[in-house]
């Protein structure tokens, strides 16, 4: 089993600890984290995007002109696709982009994703973070103890409103809950930060 050291928010190691190999202690799986992220970046799509088609545009219910005798091309509406102010031809139209990957994939992903972060030493464990107050100097203190100078992500074993308004207002930061754990944001900071009831509740849910 790896071992991680423990740390205070004064950046004071108190103990060691044994990570569980299931979570911690896996083979990244490169091609499951690509496709789970792709999956997740697919599904945030609004798949708004609309065009009108030329029954949609308004006008151009009269033949512009005769069928014969102008020397001109024949033409049925002043809205056809290559009229200047016509219906869009096979434009896009809203549509949902959402597909889902295997439950099993979600999981392995994240996993692959904390193992990773664990054998680049990107993974850092305290014993627990709380704050009596919102005060962003206090969790800025307690990056610099953590020695924390990258993009980092602190997920926590549940929502805490003094940690969560601390840190809302710190470049580099984000803060979530153990429940709203995500390939995206796993990949998107450098840095991991994990309370140590974060590590047994990560433990609960994908050994």
């Amino acid at each position: 089993m790896p071992k991680v050291d423990v740390y205070n928010i004064e950046g004071k190691k108190i103990e060691t600890i044994e990570l569980n190999d299931e979570i911690f202690g896996i083979k990244p799986n490169k091609t499951v984290v690509h496709s789970v992220l792709v999956n997740y970046l697919a599904n945030q799509r609004q798949g708004t995007q609309s065009t009108k088609t030329r029954a949609e545009v308004s006008g151009g219910g009269k033949k512009p002109w005769r069928q014969k005798g102008t020397g001109r091309a024949r033409q049925g509406s002043i809205r056809a696709p290559h009229w200047i102010k016509g219906g869009i031809a096979l434009g896009p139209k809203p549509r949902s982009y959402k597909y889902r990957v295997n439950k099993k994939e979600r999981r392995l992903a994240i996993k692959s994703v904390l193992s990773s972060r664990l054998q680049e030493e990107q993974l850092i464990v305290v014993d627990k973070v709380e704050f009596k107050e919102i005060k962003t100097k206090q969790m800025v203190k307690a990056l610099e103890n953590l020695k924390v100078n990258e993009k980092a992500l602190m997920i926590l074993p549940e929502q805490n409103k003094n940690v969560y308004m601390s840190a809302r207002n710190i470049e580099n930061l984000k803060t979530i809950t153990v429940n709203t754990i995500n390939i995206f944001d796993l990949l998107k900071y450098t840095k991991l930060i994990l309370p140590v009831e974060t590590v047994k509740k990560l433990e609960e849910v994908y050994a």
